[in-house]
């Protein structure tokens, strides 16, 4: 395989990996309000998208091992890996680089879900509104694609896409009615209480004390 040819295909793989990344963020913006209905939803909903997330892993690893193996433009696996250690629009890359290690964490703490608190997956879960903008930012400061119409109409009309979803997301959050916190019991008595009994020299349990 020639340079021309690699550079072709770390161009195509990054162009994938950003569109798979930006459409499981709609996707995952529209589940979470009534874009796609009400709930209950059918399950292959969510099943597409954990694919267009998990699918967008595979198309980085493609785009950024083409990057490395191409000779036209230099990458060691340190300055694909590690941002501002390379000298070919070192900011423009590093944006890509970040967005590549939020990507894993989304992915990975979805695959372990079911091992890890909710609290942590809800967090980790939250860093795919700073991935597809920090993606967004690379694909439109790396790369020669940049300059095209197209795509960067593409990029604009994802991000018109993912703030209209994420405004609509925020409003039905704040309609959203409270739990009301559960009313609070008297204080009682720590321990059980023995008073004397008025025969046999035994105690019985006061009426007052902890059942």
């Amino acid at each position: 395989m020639n340079s021309q040819m690699l550079w072709h295909t770390a161009r195509a793989a990054g162009i994938v990996a950003w569109a798979l990344a930006a459409t499981s963020v709609i996707w995952g913006l529209a589940l979470s309000t009534r874009a796609l209905g009400r709930k209950p939803r059918p399950a292959w909903l969510f099943d597409l998208h954990r694919f267009l997330g998990g699918t967008a892993v595979i198309f980085t690893a493609v785009h950024v091992l083409a990057v490395v193996l191409d000779t036209y433009v230099h990458f060691s696996v340190i300055n694909v890996l590690v941002p501002f250690t390379g000298t070919w629009h070192p900011g423009a890359v590093a944006w890509g680089i970040v967005a590549f290690y939020l990507l894993l964490a989304v992915e990975l703490t979805s695959l372990a879900r079911a091992h890890i608190s909710k609290t942590l997956w809800r967090r980790a879960h939250f860093a795919s509104f700073a991935l597809f903008v920090m993606s967004s930012v690379h694909a439109l400061t790396a790369g020669t694609d940049r300059h095209v119409d197209a795509f960067r109409l593409a990029v604009y009309a994802a991000c018109g896409v993912v703030a209209v979803l994420t405004a609509l997301r925020m409003a039905g959050s704040a309609r959203r009615p409270r739990r009301p916190l559960a009313p609070t019991r008297p204080d009682r008595a720590p321990f059980r209480t023995a008073v004397p009994a008025s025969s046999g020299g035994r105690s019985v349990v006061g009426a007052g004390a902890l059942r």
